[in-house]
């Protein structure tokens, strides 16, 4: 961790803001898959601590933009989780916690962090055959035991962060520090970098998963 992301991690690990919740939705999954999915992550999240909520979501609205223009969320909150494949024997794999406007730097950051000649966004079969999650509800909590896991430090900025929750049906709000607390985590400058203008057909952008 570089000491300008050491310094934003600190300052959100003690800032606990009394205004990060979010009122409870009224949707409620009735999918016998879904509530153990459920069980699962609020086990994962006790054993964890700090402060969260768990908030359902209607598995055609998990993808960024529909989930933040149907719950009322700023896309600035949103963090995704994004798993990432370093092209390499054996395939070196990393997961990747970014804000939505911003664009996770595969090519270069991410790259040299794999050590790497070449890195990709996983597909998404593959995320699913790693963390047993369809893109779209991959959580950052209950990822594979060893598997890197690196936070871009804009991330640690937001009072609130909202996050998949292992399942479409699922998302997890939360103080960015709770992402502290997960073993191995490292808060990375530059891992995500502004998008380029959509309107220059000279800088075009490559497509991030939601």
């Amino acid at each position: 961790m570089t000491s300008d992301g050491a310094d934003r991690a600190e300052r959100a690990e003690r800032t606990q803001p009394a205004d990060w919740a979010h009122p409870a939705h009224s949707a409620q999954p009735t999918d016998l898959a879904d509530l153990a999915d459920r069980a699962t992550l609020e086990r994962v999240l006790a054993e964890l601590g700090g402060d969260h909520q768990i908030i359902p979501c209607d598995p055609a609205l998990a993808d960024t933009a529909a989930f933040c223009a149907a719950y009322s969320y700023a896309p600035e909150d949103s963090a995704n989780t994004i798993v990432v494949i370093g092209k390499a024997v054996p395939l070196r794999y990393a997961a990747c916690v970014v804000l939505a406007p911003t664009r996770l730097d595969v090519n270069r950051t991410v790259r040299d962090r794999l050590g790497t000649r070449k890195a990709s966004f996983a597909s998404a079969e593959q995320a699913r055959a790693l963390t047993g999650m369809a893109i779209g509800g991959v959580t950052v909590f209950g990822l594979p035991p060893g598997l890197p896991i690196w936070v871009d430090a804009r991330v640690m900025d937001r009072t609130r962060i909202v996050l998949g929750g292992g399942s479409r049906s699922w998302k997890v709000l939360a103080p960015p520090a709770i992402l502290l607390r997960l073993p191995g985590v490292e808060v990375v400058e530059g891992l995500a970098i502004d998008p380029q203008p959509a309107t220059d057909p000279q800088l075009p952008t490559e497509p991030q998963p939601g």
